[in-house]
């Protein structure tokens, strides 16, 4: 059955918002803490996932990163790595719930760097900045967005650290879809207005990344959700 736009974006929130719920679960199991590894994380959120949210599969591996991992983008291998006692640790999960894709994530601050405390606190602040240069510009491109990243990035003292900052979400499995993959992503190779409809003239819905990097390039966070609301 072929989904209204509506049906479409409702199925997509509610999606996010049971992704959002999975993260707070995480947070109140304590599962992110000092002396445990990225391994013993992504197998506990794992098991909350399937237990808890009853979610059989994920449209890409449950992301954990501490310390210097947290540098690397998605798909970027790392060696497994334990949580230090002043330390940042981020996650970014794809869960899917029914037929739809949720990517989710958060950043936190292990300990009292007041730093790690700054950056988990500008990510949401400069996603919201860039939600709203988002609104204000119907003609807006993937291209532009990604410079826009940046330049907030830059003006809370912060470095980009994304290839993207950001992709399309839909009905799962959405990103392994045919088609031209640079349109799907907020890059500096997609010159295409972020509102054209898809193939079939329907509208399209957008994940929005941002992954900041300190300036000394030690340490990272990242938040996403979706882009519109």
């Amino acid at each position: 059955m072929i989904e209204s736009h509506d049906e479409t974006f409702a199925a997509l929130v509610a999606a996010e918002r049971k992704g959002l719920d999975l993260l707070d679960a995480i947070e109140a199991a304590g599962l992110i803490a000092a002396g445990r590894s990225e391994l013993e994380v992504e197998r506990d959120i794992f098991t909350i996932a399937s237990r808890d949210f009853g979610v059989t599969e994920h449209w890409h591996d449950r992301v954990v990163r501490a310390g210097i991992n947290t540098l690397c983008v998605a798909g970027e291998a790392a060696p497994d790595r334990v949580i230090g006692e002043d330390d940042i640790v981020f996650l970014d999960l794809g869960p899917v719930f029914g037929a739809w894709e949720a990517d989710v994530g958060r950043s936190y601050a292990v300990g009292d760097d007041p730093v790690k405390h700054a950056l988990c606190a500008d990510l949401p602040i400069i996603f919201d900045a860039l939600k709203a240069r988002f609104e204000a510009d119907p003609d807006i491109t993937g291209a532009a967005l990604y410079a826009i990243a940046n330049e907030e990035a830059e003006r809370r003292g912060w470095l980009f650290g994304g290839k993207i900052a950001g992709h399309l979400v839909g009905q799962f499995p959405y990103a392994r879809s045919p088609g031209d993959k640079a349109a799907r992503l907020i890059f500096p190779g997609n010159a295409a207005r972020m509102r054209d409809p898809d193939a079939h003239g329907n509208p399209r819905h957008w994940i929005l990344e941002i992954h900041l990097v300190s300036p000394d390039r030690s340490f990272g966070g990242f938040y996403e959700r979706l882009l519109e609301s």
